[in-house]
């Protein structure tokens, strides 16, 4: 998650892409008992939340593309 500026991450629909996935996959391990790896997974989901899709800046790679 240190390395959010990659250009992997520039289309939004890659970034919610990563957010639904984590999401899903949580509700997949609470359905299916595991409370554990249920909480590791709605936590990624919520840091990426955070990270790709409210404190991501798209302006910040403009200018790491001139460089």
């Amino acid at each position: 998650m240190n390395d959010q500026k990659h250009p992997f991450f520039r289309p939004l629909w890659r970034r919610i892409a990563l957010v639904a996935f984590c999401a899903a996959w949580s509700i997949f391990e609470f359905a299916t008992g595991s409370a554990f790896w249920g909480t590791l997974a709605g936590g990624m989901a919520a840091l990426g939340a955070y990270q790709f899709l409210i404190a991501y800046k798209p302006g910040d790679d403009a200018a790491t593309d001139k460089e």
